[in-house]
């Protein structure tokens, strides 16, 4: 049962109350300081509710208190001395609020403090050498505040029993005492994201044979890595990318036996020159358990030995990008039969690719773009059946494409580009039906374009440019809406530019530059809202340039080079000649028909008007179920004819979208106003039942973030409703198309908008409704960039009393919660879990039904295993940019972390949307302020009260 309202006061009128845990409720308000007359209390906790002000300071009457937990709360103020002298206390959790100043230097007085936590607030100053005093700490938790601090204070190594130091995303400079590296239990030491600098300290053995995971990225540190680091023989997670570390990657890192990850990226480590290869690699092949090897960005200069095969079935990525790496790809590493990503970009390879690569099955990403490999693409390539990615431009690649490449059902991402291939593009191409990127540009393809083209419907990316392609332009191009990128740019096409083109409504680039293409440029580009770019110059293209839709916008270089064209002077081109006919007989004539035309158009409406009248005149008592029937609540009446008029017979150039159900179309009446009409294909049972649910939810619910419906019109025939139109389309083109890019704000922005919709439906409106089928593509988008969720189709209300119904109608597949899937019933925790996938889909840009999640792996166990380990391997690439990467993989990963408390199992273990929304607007309003960010370790707090 999920409690609200304010903690009464009169719970301090129980003396002898010993627990009192509230936790993961939605209590607000302020603590009530007259629970400090609770005196036999000895857990207190209020975890995860939306408590506000200060914590009081009569809280150090508590004497008894064992347990102090109030983490992820809104609690403001400072952390008040009186607390730290409660001589019993054992746990403090303060965790994800927003408390302010030090730490007082009273903590010291605790002398049987086992756990304190107090990571994700805005703490400040340094961290106080009496808490060194506490010999019973196991778990201290500072990170994503604002400490500082030169240096740790070397009193840090009186901490005997410490297992677990978090100490990441703050601003602590100067070195790391030595002191740190003989702390016998530590098992995870956290220092990654600050201003760390100097060297590991090598005059000293190491003594940390407990240690697990050392986090030290993202800092200053320099020198060498030392020798004695091998006294940590546990260690499974060694993180040290983004340092100045100098030296070669040693070989006695193959001491590390129970090794997991190793990621030196970004430093400047060399290999030994007593080899030309990278003999650390065959060193390495002793560590058995290594699933990540990462050395991208550091000047190795080498080859890669034969030996990296010995890794066999536990490498699963391995990334050297940007390393200097010479010579040929290793026949040995078809040996890597667990490899799932391969990354070698931007080295001077070269020779050809091994034939052994097809033994590497597991395969998902294939990087080899910027080398100089030659010779041609093996066939074994053709039996890697798990191929996602396939890159491979800029490097000497020439003959032709298998055939049988085209069979690999999994690829999403084809780039073949700057390379030697010739003859035709293989048929096999255009039945990849799931592909999302196609870029063959800069070879010497020759041939003409099939109709075939059409079936990559799902492409958002397609290049042709700059190859030896004839013939003419297949109408069958406009079938492709999901296109935004499209370059036929620098070959020798011919025949007029397609009018079906304009059916692309997706489409943002269009280039169809140097080539042979002649006639009138098409008016249906005109429809292309979200066209930015145009470059149809040096053709024979004649005829005027269109003025309307995004030709506003256009200038003379989009058009240049076809001296036949004419129209507005900005373009610079000569105005078009119109023939103006004569004065005399044909004039006449030409009134006298337009006389009689007018008086046979009059006499028709006049009947027509007459048959109408009588009809709606019988038909009084049905208006509702008439063809220009409306909703009731619904403010305007809009008929079925000004629906044709408006969507020009429901004109394919006004498709905005198809559903499950049906199709939705853009409109314009007559006086300008447009609008969205989603028109139900088929009036089968299934979809009646559809349009009538979606009527009884939207004609009374009222929300800023949810759909708002104009009218509807429905009769036996034909079933409609018209909605408010959504210039900005859908989340789902904004996350995987390559000229929309969500900034992070942005799609934070949205996913609290859909918080909002959610948390009004299930908790804001008389009776709790249920979505039943929340996915990126039911959020659409206004010219504001505000989210509203759409489609309720399939939605469930819930009636008075009833938590959870049973249903046999399913949602899209990797949204649906497991009760829904399995026993079909519905709550509005279902919604959660949708909201949960969601919301993980939005910041890693993977849907949950990408290839890449087989043989048990989910999208949510994908981001469950390396959110603490290494974040940015799932978080989209897109925000981790060079100039905002540590702050917004921290958010990322909060976001994420969230994600998965709404994507839990089992329905009970999931919070509620009144939750989801208080941590996602908490996020917000830290983004400003947060400074530092990396992947951070498993922190879960275990709070014990005995």
């Amino acid at each position: 049962m999920n409690l609200s309202g304010t903690i009464p006061p009169q719970l301090g009128l129980l003396p002898k109350l010993e627990v009192l845990s509230l936790r993961n409720n939605s209590f607000t308000g302020s603590i009530p300081s007259s629970l400090s007359n609770l005196t036999n209390l000895r857990v207190l906790d209020f975890s995860f509710n939306f408590l506000e002000g200060d914590i009081p300071r009569e809280f150090g009457m508590l004497q008894r208190l064992q347990t102090l937990s109030i983490q992820y709360n809104r609690l403001s103020g400072n952390i008040p001395s009186p607390v730290f002298n409660i001589s019993t206390l054992k746990a403090i959790a303060l965790s994800g609020n927003e408390l302010s100043g030090v730490i007082p230097a009273e903590i010291g007085n605790l002398p049987n403090l086992v756990e304190f936590a107090v990571e994700r607030n805005h703490l400040t100053g340094s961290i106080p050498r009496t808490i060194f005093n506490i010999s019973s700490l196991q778990l201290l938790s500072l990170y994503l505040n604002e400490l500082s601090g030169s240096g740790l204070p070397r009193e840090i190594g009186k901490l005997r029993e410490l297992n677990k130091l978090y100490l990441q995303f703050n601003a602590f400079t100067g070195l790391i005492p030595v002191e740190l590296f003989n702390m016998s239990n530590l098992r995870i030491l956290g220092l990654s994201d600050n201003r760390f600098s100097g060297g590991l300290p090598t005059n000293m053995n190491y003594e940390l044979p407990s240690l697990e995971g050392l986090y030290l990225s993202v800092n200053y540190l320099s020198g060498e890595i030392p020798h004695s680091i091998v006294n940590c023989s546990k260690l499974r997670i060694l993180e040290l990318g983004s340092n100045n570390f100098t030296g070669f990657v040693p070989h006695f890192l193959s001491n590390l036996r129970l090794l997991e990850t190793l990621n030196l990226f970004g430093n400047n480590l060399r290999t030994e020159p007593s080899s030309s290869e990278m003999s650390f690699v065959t060193s390495l092949t002793n560590c058995r358990f290594l699933k990540q090897l990462v050395l991208d960005h550091n000047p190795l200069n080498s080859f890669i030995p034969a030996s990296i095969g010995n890794f066999s079935t536990s490498l699963q990525m391995f990334h050297a990008s940007n390393c200097g790496i010479k010579g040929s790809v290793p026949l040995e590493i078809g040996d890597l039969s667990g490899i799932v990503r391969l990354s070698l970009t931007d080295n001077e390879l070269s020779g050809n690719i091994p034939l052994s690569i097809k033994n590497m099955r597991k395969l998902q990403g294939l990087y080899l773009q910027n080398n100089d490999i030659g010779g041609f693409i093996p066939e074994g390539m053709c039996d890697l059946r798990s191929l996602v990615e396939l890159r491979l431009s800029r490097n000497k690649f020439s003959g032709v494409i298998p055939e049988c490449l085209g069979s690999i059902a999994s690829l999403r991402s084809l780039s073949l580009d700057s390379n030697m291939f010739s003859s035709s593009i293989p048929s096999s191409v255009w039945g990849l039906n799931d592909l999302l990127e196609l870029d063959l540009s800069s070879n010497s393809f020759s041939g003409f374009l099939p109709p075939e083209i059409g079936n990559l419907v799902s492409a958002t990316l397609i290049n042709l440019s700059i190859n030896q392609l004839s013939e003419s332009i297949p109408s069958t191009i406009g079938k492709l809406i999901s296109l935004t990128n499209l370059s036929l740019a620098n070959n020798f096409l011919e025949g007029s530019i397609p009018e079906s083109i304009g059916s692309m409504i997706s489409l943002v680039s269009l280039d169809m530059s140097y080539n042979n293409l002649s006639g009138s440029i098409p008016k249906s580009l005109e429809t292309l809202q979200h066209l930015d770019y145009l470059n149809i110059s040096f053709n024979d293209l004649s005829g005027e340039i269109p003025t309307g839709g995004p030709f506003v916008n256009f200038t003379m270089d989009s058009f240049k080079g076809n001296d036949a064209l004419c129209g507005n002077e900005r373009f610079h081109v000569p105005r078009c000649i119109r023939n103006v006919p004569k004065h005399g007989s044909r004039m006449k004539r030409a009134h006298l028909a337009l006389f009689i035309l007018a008086g046979i158009v009059a006499f028709i409406s006049v009947v027509g008007l007459t048959v109408i009248v009588i009809i709606r005149h019988k038909r009084k008592d049905t208006a509702i179920g008439a063809i220009d029937g409306i909703l009731s609540a619904a403010p305007e009446r809009i008929s079925y004819y000004e629906l044709l008029e408006a969507t020009e017979h429901f004109s394919e150039t006004n498709l905005l979208g198809r559903g499950g159900f049906g199709s939705v179309y853009k409109g314009v009446l007559k006086d300008g106003k447009v609008l969205a009409v989603k028109v139900f294909d088929s009036l089968s049972e299934a979809v009646s039942k559809s349009f009538d649910v979606e009527c009884e939810v939207l004609r009374t619910i009222r929300h800023r973030n949810l759909t708002k419906v104009i009218s509807s019109c429905s009769n036996k025939d034909f079933k409609a409703l018209v909605l408010e139109y959504m210039p900005n389309g859908n989340l789902d083109k904004w996350l995987y198309s390559h000229n929309y890019c969500l900034d992070l704000v942005q799609r934070l922005n949205i996913m609290i908008d859909v918080a909002s919709a959610l948390e009004y439906l299930h908790h804001g409106y008389s009776t709790p409704i249920v979505h039943c089928d929340l996915k990126p593509s039911n959020v659409l988008l206004d010219d504001e960039m505000v989210a509203h969720v759409s489609d309720f189709g399939i939605a469930k209300l819930l009636g008075e009393g009833e938590s959870v119904v049973h249903t046999s109608t399913l949602a899209t597949m990797g949204y649906i919660a497991p009760e829904y899937g399995s026993e079909g019933l519905v709550s509005t925790m279902c919604d959660i879990y949708s909201y949960g996938v969601m919301l993980m889909e939005t910041f890693t840009r993977k849907r949950p039904s990408d290839d890449m999640f087989v043989e048990g792996l989910s999208l949510k166990s994908w981001v469950e295993s390396s959110i603490h380990r290494s974040s940015s391997d799932v978080i989209d690439a897109n925000l981790l940019n060079e100039q905002s990467l540590k702050e917004n993989r921290h958010c990322v990963t909060s976001i994420l972390e969230l994600a998965l408390k709404c994507s839990a199992e089992s329905a009970g273990d999931r919070i509620n949307m009144k939750e989801a929304l208080a941590e996602l607007r908490k996020v917000k309003d830290r983004l400003p302020r947060i400074m530092h960010e990396y992947e951070t370790p498993n922190t879960l707090l275990i709070v014990k009260a005995e």
